[in-house]
């Protein structure tokens, strides 16, 4: 059984940090695209960072760019992302997400959008105020 678990969202004022992590189980963690997304209130999901698993190989939006971190532990099938230097514009759900397969090029470029994602997290809550 496929699951991602998200946790460390919360509430935070601008110009602090938070630390998602995204704990995946129940496939091969290595050799995949794995992925934040965010979606803000009465607005499109979009993406934030990915990572090609086992690779360290990263993508980050722009919007997100020297201010988020993306790493992972392999021992624990878990990705983390450090966002630093937040602000209200940061404020939405964040979606952890899988993409089986694929290729680390495609990840590391940001070639994936959210239709390319079959598996998803629940969410958690970040707030910048």
């Amino acid at each position: 059984h496929v699951q991602l678990v998200e946790s460390g969202g919360g509430s935070v004022q601008a110009g602090g940090s938070l630390r998602l992590s995204c704990a995946a189980s129940g496939y091969t963690y290595s050799g995949n695209c794995m992925g934040w997304f965010r979606q803000a209130p009465g607005k499109e999901r979009e993406r934030v960072a990915f990572i090609y698993t086992g690779s360290g190989s990263t993508y980050y939006a722009d919007s997100v760019k020297g201010r988020f971190t993306l790493s992972e532990d392999s021992a624990k099938n878990t990705v983390y992302l450090q966002m630093n230097s937040l602000t209200p514009e940061d404020t939405a759900i964040y979606y952890c997400a899988a993409r089986a397969g694929g290729g680390r090029v495609g990840c590391s470029g940001g070639h994936y959008g959210d239709a390319d994602f079959g598996r998803w997290g629940q969410g958690t809550q970040v707030t910048v105020s």
